[in-house]
């Protein structure tokens, strides 16, 4: 307990110096998990997005299907197994059949992709219940409803109750085109189902295609998933692949990394000139009190023990600094989650599901991990200086003697 009580007084003692480095550590430790809080958030908000959008609980993919591949989708495309119809009928799985085409919004051309999805299905948020029939009669008066995305829209120069001619070709080579109205337009945060593409009725596009029964990739359902994980059995099936939702959010994932490994540098350097505050003081702290130490030992006080005594001052910034940013940091941060941190509209072209703000997310793990980031970095930096107490003879450090 004489190292504890000898450390806290030689530390409050400092004054200003203390605080100053308590200080400058504070913002560093709050900015580690600011940033950090934010990646999360962002990272939390893309997949539940993607997820709900697009993505669902899993696919299962045409073994030709490539989304990066604008080629493979002539030929992506097969009958749905009659394994998975009792699933669909069911609406745990819903098809998606894709489609090359064209379009010419106010006479000019523009190309796009033609999806076709299921009206009633309720695994993907899309709002695609407006692209049911008007009435018993289908679509026998000629009207075929789309609904498309505002990236769409705004680059296509579109709105809504706008009709649309659309060319495609179908199964067999043949070129064919029709008008197709614009039903609704919808908001989402993730561009990949959005950017260049038109929905519209399943059946309609299977029959203006020719391609009865067809699908170029399934959605499955939360209640499919369960199902499968429940079964331990995904029902491979030869031509359709599977996948998962790591393989689908991997691209996701990937630049989530890139950007956290980026973040590391920023607070890295934070933490360093914190650091290099707590060493220099360590170094400036030895240097002056020389004779106290020599006297400590002289008086009995192993070396190990005179080293642990400035260790514990030095360390103890650190947990001062995490108290001082623990009371103004907690109100900070806890405001940005609660308003959530605005993006540029500049934002929305990058490809990513980035939301118009973001709410940062500031889990215990995380919390934790920076804590402990602080505390031992700023124990082994206090630790080095005092390394060459060790070396020091009791006479010289009475004498003043430089070390």
């Amino acid at each position: 307990m004489l190292e504890y009580k000898l450390a806290f007084r030689n530390l409050f003692g400092a004054g200003l110096r203390t605080w100053l480095n308590v200080t400058v550590l504070s913002i560093a430790f709050v900015i580690i998990i600011f940033y950090n809080g934010m990646l999360d958030g962002w990272n939390r908000q893309a997949r539940n997005d993607t997820k709900a959008w697009e993505c669902g609980s899993g696919q299962i993919w045409h073994h030709l299907y490539d989304p990066y591949d604008q080629f493979s989708i002539i030929d992506a495309h097969a009958k749905v197994p009659s394994e998975y119809k009792p699933d669909i009928d069911r609406d745990l799985i819903t098809p998606v059949l894709i489609v090359q085409a064209t379009a010419y919004p106010g006479g000019r051309l523009v190309n796009v992709l033609l999806k076709g999805i299921t009206p009633s299905q309720a695994i993907l948020e899309l709002p695609t219940a407006i692209l049911g029939p008007r009435s018993d009669s289908s679509y026998a008066d000629g009207y075929i409803p789309a609904i498309i995305g505002t990236r769409m829209a705004q680059s296509a120069r579109l709105k809504k109750g706008d009709n649309i001619l659309v060319r495609w070709r179908d199964v067999n080579g043949t070129f064919d085109a029709l008008e197709i109205t614009v039903a609704s337009i919808y908001k989402t945060n993730v561009p990949t189902i959005d950017n260049g593409q038109i929905w519209i009725p399943l059946e309609k596009l299977r029959e203006m295609t020719s391609m009865p029964e067809e699908a170029t990739y399934m959605v499955m359902g939360s209640a499919y998933k369960e199902i499968l994980n429940a079964q331990g059995d995904d029902k491979h099936l030869q031509g359709w692949i599977y996948k998962d939702e790591k393989a689908l959010l991997k691209e996701l994932d990937d630049v989530i990394a890139a950007k956290k490994g980026g973040s590391k540098m920023i607070y890295s350097l934070l933490l360093a000139i914190a650091l290099l505050a707590i060493f220099d003081t360590q170094v400036l702290s030895i240097f002056r009190r020389q004779k106290e130490i020599g006297t400590y030992i002289a008086l009995g006080m192993t070396r190990l023990r005179v080293v642990w005594i400035f260790t514990i001052e030095g360390s103890t910034h650190s947990i001062l600094a995490i108290l001082l940013g623990s009371i103004w940091g907690i109100p900070l941060l806890m405001l940005i989650q609660k308003t959530g941190i605005p993006m540029p509209s500049s934002a929305d072209q990058a490809g990513l599901a980035i939301g118009d703000s973001i709410s940062p997310f500031y889990s215990a793990g995380m919390i934790l991990s920076t804590i402990l980031l602080v505390v031992i970095s700023s124990t082994i930096v206090s630790y080095l200086p005092t390394r060459r107490i060790s070396k020091m003879k009791p006479t010289d450090a009475l004498r003043g003697k430089i070390i």
